[in-house]
């Protein structure tokens, strides 16, 4: 008789302090605190900001690293890494190594499709942001996305 292997899903986090954002501003001065800016020129990233409905940050999940103009983004681990934290709310954010924040195609894509599987399962994705240095652009606020 085959037995079948046990799922274990497990939520830690060392975050100690009860960190609020309630703007994209906040959002920004919060995530490029938490970049590596040795490589943020070189070297695309994509992360994801998890928060619950009172925009208290759980974490910040790392999604993917690419190249130097493009990362992959796959929606169902981004999904599933928040149903696993209890988040409700998200915010999408990677950067440009060119330093360009203007959105490509394919960022503005990728979040209409994330945007949808977030409203299929009762979660919120208040915001993506595309980074540099020095800078961003938020798609909700700019483009009236979201």
């Amino acid at each position: 008789m085959n037995q079948l292997m046990e799922i274990s899903v497990s939520y830690n986090t060392t975050n100690q302090q009860r960190i609020r954002i309630t703007s994209h501003k906040e959002a920004y001065e919060l995530i490029i605190k938490n970049w590596n800016l040795n490589i943020i020129e070189f070297q695309e990233e994509c992360k994801v900001i998890l928060m619950n409905k009172g925009n208290f940050v759980l974490g910040i999940f790392d999604v993917s690293k690419g190249g130097i103009d493009s990362s992959v983004v796959d929606i169902r681990i981004i999904l599933s890494v928040a149903l696993k934290c209890h988040a409700t709310q998200l915010i999408l954010v990677h950067n440009h190594p060119s330093g360009s924040l203007t959105p490509s195609n394919s960022d503005k894509n990728i979040t209409e499709k994330l945007s949808k599987a977030c409203d299929l399962l009762n979660l919120t994705l208040l915001d993506h942001l595309i980074i540099s240095k020095n800078n961003y652009y938020s798609l909700n606020k700019e483009d009236n996305f979201l």
